[in-house]
Formats: structure tokens, C-alpha cells, sequence
């Protein structure tokens, strides 16, 4: 089972390690839903985790609230991955979606560009998504190459378990083109009994390692 911890700045990092982590997202701001983290964190935790065998996924988003982004803040986004790119991230984290509730095709298409090379995560930017056009969005994200998408299976003030049913969907329709990473409210507690009726092999929470 391969149990990748959500962290906030280094700072947690040697622990969560330690008590099993074999990935990490590395974020900023987890009270806003998660940010990019400053270049200084970037290297530290990379250096730190590269020394044993720990992958890194960077978290690429300018700020909280919703995945609906401006110009500008695509600009952000795509400096941000090139610097974290140069230090030596495994993979970035990004979801960028349209007023209307789908992905916004041009900003992704911008990013993945940028992010060739890296593994790229699909963030929660999926579950904002209208339930109707999900499935249609897991496509054009294996078209698109996209390796992973991090999904809690329903809106973010659910519990993970009342999901389930949801994420199988999921989960049947990617049929093994893309993996389905469930996250948000994955614990130590209920890890086994979540990965076990999914039928996945890696889980993603900040308290997973507990």
C-alpha cells in the first residue's frame, strides 16, 4: 500500500517518513485547501526526500478558494512549475476548471506543456466539476496524459465513506488508463477498509500515517 501524506512546509516531513510515507504532496496553506510552497521549502524537502527514496508531488496553486483561475494566475502557476521543475520535483499538483463548471482546457493544455517530463496530478479541481461531465473529464485528462487524479468523490464537507460508491465509478470508467487517488478524509483509521472496497493500492491524506 503505498500511503502518500499531505504536508505543510517541511516541517512534518522527517516524521511522516518515518512512520511510512512512500510519497509526498508538498503544499503550503493546508487550511485554504493547499498553495505552492516557497522555493526554499521546495529544495529542502526535495533534497531531504530524494536522499530516501520519496517521491515529491508539488502543489502548484497561487491561492485557496475555487480552481477557476486568470490569466494572471496562470502565469503564476506556470512560472511556479518551472522553478520547482529545476529543483527537482517528481511531479506537480494543479486543476484548473471554467466558470461553467469544466476543465478549462487551454490553461491545462498551457501547464501540462510546461510540466512534460514530471508527473501530473489532477487536484480535487474534479470533484467542482458538474456530476454530469466528470466522467467525460476523466477522459479528456487520460487523453491528455494526465497520471493521476486526486478525488474525495462528492463535495469536500462529506465523509470519504459516504463516497464509495462514487469513487467506484470512477475508478471503473478510468479502467486502468489513468489512476484514482482517493483523498480527504483517508486516516491511519480507516485507510485499510477505503482501499480494500475501492480495490486501490495508494491512498493520499494528511493524517494517513498516524
Amino acid at each position: 500500500m503505498l500511503k502518500e501524506v499531505c504536508v505543510e512546509n517541511f516541517t512534518k516531513v522527517p516524521e511522516a517518513i518515518e512512520k511510512g510515507a512512500r510519497r509526498v504532496e508538498l503544499c503550503d496553506n493546508l487550511a485554504v485547501g493547499g498553495t505552492t510552497v516557497s522555493p526554499g521549502v521546495a529544495r529542502v524537502t526535495l533534497d531531504y526526500c530524494r536522499s530516501r527514496n520519496v517521491k515529491v508531488m508539488s502543489m502548484i496553486r497561487p491561492r485557496g478558494g475555487d480552481f477557476v483561475y486568470n490569466v494572471d494566475e496562470i502565469k503564476i502557476m506556470k512560472q511556479d512549475i518551472i522553478q520547482l521543475k529545476e529543483v527537482g520535483t517528481d511531479g506537480v499538483v494543479f486543476g484548473c476548471l471554467t466558470q461553467e463548471g469544466w476543465i478549462d482546457e487551454e490553461a491545462m493544455i498551457t501547464l501540462l506543456e510546461v510540466a512534460n517530463g514530471l508527473e501530473v496530478v489532477f487536484h480535487m479541481a474534479l470533484d467542482a466539476i458538474r456530476d454530469n461531465f466528470q466522467l467525460k473529464a476523466i477522459d479528456w485528462l487520460v487523453e491528455h496524459g494526465v497520471h493521476r487524479i486526486l478525488t474525495h468523490g462528492g463535495p469536500s464537507d462529506t465523509k470519504i465513506e459516504d463516497n464509495l460508491d462514487r469513487l467506484k465509478t470512477y475508478i471503473t470508467h478510468a479502467n486502468g488508463r489513468i489512476a484514482i487517488l482517493p483523498g480527504g478524509g483517508v486516516t491511519s483509521r480507516n485507510l485499510e477498509e477505503i482501499t480494500y472496497s475501492l480495490g486501490v493500492r495508494e491512498a493520499h491524506g494528511t493524517k494517513i500515517v498516524d
